[in-house]
Order: structure tokens, then sequence, then C-alpha cells
């Protein structure tokens, strides 16, 4: 199976699957559904596409969106907390009043 995403300004809308046996998915989903449609793909170094990520056409990458203000994106298009995540266990939270991790 093969996964697509429809792009309008930049912005995911959907994501399907298409059948392997379809030589060209993102003119089949073109043609089907209309629109603009990227191909994403699971277990990469880039990210899988999902409803309301941005696309960035120069690295082919989906960007999610910025989970708090204060996370920055680094060059893999992965948002980084100011402070990083303690290892597991304990859980964790992010809080962005504190600027750091608690414990849940």
């Amino acid at each position: 199976m093969a996964y697509y995403a429809q792009i309008s300004n930049d912005i995911v809308t959907d994501v399907i699957v298409v059948n392997d046996d379809i030589t060209d998915g993102t003119q089949f989903c073109h043609d089907l559904l209309g629109g603009v449609w990227v191909q994403t793909f699971m277990n990469t170094d880039k990210n899988f596409a999902g409803i309301g990520y941005t696309y960035d056409e120069a690295t082919n990458n989906f960007i999610a969106p910025q989970p708090y203000p204060s996370w920055t994106l680094n060059s893999n298009g992965d948002w980084q907390p100011p402070t990083p995540k303690p290892p597991m266990p304990p859980a964790t939270q992010w809080n962005e009043q504190k600027q750091e991790w608690v414990i849940l």
C-alpha cells in the first residue's frame, strides 16, 4: 500500500491509502479526487503526513503543527523543546508556562 497526502496552501487536508497496483498514485488521486497530492512514507527519516501538517516542498517533508510556542524546528523537521526530555520512566509532560518537564 502507498500513502498520499492532499495539500492545500502547503497544509495537509487528507491522507489516503492507494493500492500498490496503481503505477502513478499522485496522478490517480488527482484524477479521482482533484487537488494536489504528494506521496508520504512510513519508516523513513522524513515525517509521515498528518492532517494539519505543513508540507515543505524543498525537503519533501511533512512538519507537525508546533506543539508549544517555545519549541523550535530542527533540520529534520522535528519540533524540539528548549530542555531535552528526561529519560523514561517517569512519565513526563511539557509545562509551557514553567518551561520545564513535569512528572505526571
